[in-house]
């Protein structure tokens, strides 16, 4: 893809496939089974009738553009067949990760199943969103799991969490940010040294805590995902700019994952996002190479199995 540093190769590192399933689920949730109507009523395409054809949409996207790869997350609990078909389909072009409620009955065992037979390779907790603490000793066997194979990601959201598909179909969003700080990730990342874990958006609003963390814990990686508007709440307000020079101070440019947080059509992947994020990284003078790391290569390293 063209860049400001020259044609660079591109894999995104936090995209979501809002499949039928997903919708399906959220139908549920609103009390209709005219899932078809509420997806008009968000103004977006209604999926196709599989995933892998929703994938091959994903695929079509990626060559518009010229990013190499994407990583596609499963976007409710038990969901994980949708992304283990869509990244099944292309397994060079996609990267299947899932939402694990780690509380439910058989969460261990749909990780297990997730990882060592779907072949997905990151699973997604969401602590404000089902209500548990990252340092939950129900935790450490999902850990030791993502750990024992390389290839594999922990991906923990922390800070602020709005779920914008929800609050637009009037569906309750009773998160828990008490949940939400990175420092609670501290010593569960270093009591799992194998395992790498991955903090969405900076940190969304935790910005010092991640990046305290990420110069702690050299197992932890920032996806740079969105258009990082937490910004706004925080005084004085960084620039994005100033995001990624704190970010590069703390992690250094080998534990920085790009990424859009893309996830309905016809929007499709967020370019606008690729575009700020370069401008933003450009401006502080980021050499070629660290662009590329950046802007794919960690991401390809993280997810290559040795």
């Amino acid at each position: 893809m063209r860049s400001p540093w020259g044609e660079i190769s591109v894999q995104d590192a936090h995209s979501h496939l809002f499949g039928r399933s997903f919708f399906e689920g959220l139908a549920r949730q609103k009390g209709t089974v005219d899932t078809e109507g509420m997806v008009a009523s968000l103004g977006w395409e209604s999926p196709p009738e599989s995933d892998r054809a929703l994938a091959a949409r994903w695929v079509g996207e990626l060559d518009r553009y010229g990013v190499d790869r994407i990583a596609l997350m499963a976007s409710l609990p038990g969901d994980e067949g949708a992304a283990a078909e869509a990244a099944g389909a292309f397994p060079d072009r996609i990267y299947g990760y899932f939402m694990l409620d780690p509380f439910r009955g058989d969460a261990l065992e749909r990780a297990r199943h997730a990882f060592d037979n779907l072949g997905l390779q990151g699973v997604c907790l969401f602590p404000a969103m089902h209500r548990f603490s990252v340092r939950d000793e129900r935790l450490a066997a999902v850990y030791r799991l993502a750990g024992q194979v390389p290839g594999r990601v922990v991906f923990v959201h922390m800070g602020m969490l709005t779920v914008g598909v929800r609050a637009k179909l009037g569906l309750p969003c009773p998160f828990d940010m008490a949940y939400s700080n990175p420092i609670d990730l501290h010593g569960v990342a270093l009591a799992n040294p194998q395992t790498n874990f991955v903090i969405p958006h900076f940190g969304a609003g935790y910005l010092r805590e991640a990046l305290m963390l990420a110069a702690l814990a050299p197992n932890v990686y920032l996806d740079t995902s969105s258009s990082n508007s937490w910004r706004r709440l925080l005084h004085p307000r960084p620039s994005l700019a100033n995001v990624f020079d704190m970010a590069l101070e703390a992690a250094g440019p080998g534990r920085l994952l790009f990424g859009t947080d893309s996830s309905f059509f016809p929007r499709g992947w967020n370019h606008a996002v690729f575009e700020a994020q370069c401008a933003a990284m450009d401006s502080i003078g980021l050499s070629g190479s660290d662009a590329q790391a950046i802007l794919g290569g960690n991401l390809g390293r993280l997810l290559s199995a040795v």
